[in-house]
This record gives structure tokens, sequence and C-alpha cells, in this order.
């Protein structure tokens, strides 16, 4: 497996790994209470050890093979906004994508045009069979990413998970490589 960390670019960014230097934005960013609100696995508070340990298991899980966590810049400036990655099951070809993007770049088509990007380096550079993703019931803008990139829902995962406390439902979709090569 190739070791160096995969760098994608798209008209307005730059998709590549996520460094130590980030942790100070990745703490600004995903404290953000409303962040911690609309995904599943970022906690609020967000504190610097919790920045740390993403940056560590990304990177650990690149080394591994089990895992492309991508940081999401703009250009030309290499502003860190968000985060997007795939964690790879290999005996199945296939990956779940998540994917976050610091409040204030909110509609701006970030998320469409980097879901975009991964989802291509998923089915031609890793040459998975199945991307799925999923997003709680209440982030319909998530949702909306995922019918723009011609992801389909494949259902409702009632009270599937449970974030503070509380039982959530998801809304998965999927996309294959054969409705990939499609269009």
């Amino acid at each position: 497996m190739n070791k160096v960390f995969p760098r994608l670019e798209t008209e307005r960014l730059i998709l590549g790994k996520i460094k130590e230097a980030d942790i100070s934005v990745i703490v600004k960013y995903a404290g953000n209470k409303k962040i911690a609100e609309n995904t599943l696995n970022i906690p609020h508070p967000y504190t610097k050890e919790d920045a740390k340990f993403w940056v560590r298991n990304s990177n650990k899980g690149f080394e591994n093979g089990t895992q492309f966590t991508f940081g999401i810049r703009i250009k030309p400036t290499n502003e860190f906004i968000g985060g997007i990655g795939l964690k790879i099951e290999p005996k199945f070809d296939r990956a779940e994508m998540g994917y976050w993007i610091a409040e204030k770049f909110w509609n701006n088509g970030f998320a469409t045009e980097a879901v975009k990007a991964v989802l291509a380096y998923g089915f031609n550079g890793l040459k998975l069979n199945k991307i799925l993703a999923t997003h709680l019931v209440e982030n319909s803008a998530s949702g909306k990413v995922m019918i723009k990139n011609r992801m389909i829902k494949e259902g409702e995962l009632k009270e599937h998970t449970k974030k503070n406390g509380v039982y959530q439902s998801l809304i998965q979709f999927r996309l294959t490589r054969t409705e990939f090569n499609q269009y």
C-alpha cells in the first residue's frame, strides 16, 4: 500500500492529511455546539485532547489501511475548514464516509465538493465497491449533500445509535461502483 497520504484537489478545495498544526483551528471549529448537534461523533465541549485524538487516530488508520481522513482546506489560502473521511471495511470493499464543515463556511457548497472528490477517490483510487454515509434525521442539510452527489437513500435506521444518552435515528445513503460509473 502507498504510504504517501493522498492529496485531492477540486476547483476550490484541497483535501489532504490532517496535522498536529491543525489542532487549534480544529478545536475552534469543532467546538461549535452546532457542529456537535449535527454530527454523531463530535462531542461538546470539544477539547484540545479530542482534536489530538482525532489527528492521531486518523493517521494511525491511514497507516493500517482502514481509514482515510482528509482535512478540507480552501484554495488558495490553505485555510482548514473541516474534515471528511472514509472508514474502510477491506473484507467487503466498502467504506463509510463522514464529514463536517465549520459553521462559518456552511451554505457554500464546500461539503458537496469535498464529498464528490472523496467518492471519486474511493471508487477510482481505492477500488471500493460501495460507499455509504449516514446523517442524523435532524440534519437534512447533510442528506442534501449526499443527494447532490447522486447517493441513493437506503433507509432510516430507527434509534440506531445513542448520543448524550438519547437514542438517535439515522438516514443511510449509498453509492455503489456500478451506480457511480453510470454517470
